[in-house]
């Protein structure tokens, strides 16, 4: 059962560009959840076959695209439902795929892992040399309007916070998929600022970034 921890938060909302109803990874009421031991068959990931993709941009329309890789992780089913995993996200595995020009894909790529020299432009996104991994602990899977709802807690940059998204998993005798619809995060949870509206002021707008990330995940695991 969901253990509330502290009160309501207000959700960020984004319009997304697929056609499904737009979803959110902020879940209502809570910034973590109950962790309980899941008891079931322990599927491994296939860090090789899994990925997470997402989308960028400022408020003006430009964006990026590009992809995490998982690291390690593991999923844990029960009678065919997922009742508990892991799943650690590299994240100096970042990378644009937008890009074509390979300078301008690199100090991209360098900008949001934090790879400069000074210690602010290091925090402006990942700072992935203080925190090389992020981890979602998956703690409630239920399901609402005919759809698999996973939710867990996201810790990145040092902070915890819970995320709820859509996802089909599938099992089969040797192993199981996960793979969710596009959602959104809200980056400043985690403290992720660095040009956002709604936390410096002034900003002229063509330095907005959005707040929102879009995220949308394929994730394969064995026994």
């Amino acid at each position: 059962m969901k253990k509330n921890i502290l009160a309501v938060f207000a959700l960020a909302t984004l319009s997304l560009t697929s056609c499904k109803k737009e979803t959110t990874a902020a879940a209502e009421g809570a910034e973590t959840t109950e962790v309980v031991a899941a008891e079931g068959t322990n599927y491994a990931i296939k860090a090789g076959e899994s990925t997470i993709n997402w989308e960028g941009g400022k408020i003006s329309g430009d964006k990026h695209l590009g992809t995490i890789n998982l690291q390690e992780g593991n999923l844990v089913m029960n009678d065919g439902k997922l009742v508990g995993g892991t799943l650690i996200l590299d994240m100096n595995s970042i990378t644009v795929t937008d890009l074509t020009d390979a300078e301008m894909k690199g100090k991209l790529e360098g900008h949001l892992k934090g790879l400069g020299d000074d210690a602010e432009s290091q925090d402006h996104f990942f700072n992935v040399k203080t925190y090389p991994t992020a981890t979602l602990e998956i703690t409630n899977v239920t399901e609402e309007n005919g759809k698999q709802m996973v939710e867990g807690n996201f810790t990145m940059k040092g902070k915890t916070d819970v995320v709820k998204f859509p996802a089909t998993i599938t099992e089969t005798e040797t192993g199981v998929t996960l793979a969710t619809d596009e959602f959104t995060i809200d980056r400043t949870k985690w403290g992720v600022n660095h040009n956002s509206g709604t936390v410096i002021a002034d900003l002229a707008a063509d330095k907005v970034i959005n707040d929102e990330i879009k995220l949308k995940a394929s994730v394969a695991a064995v026994k």
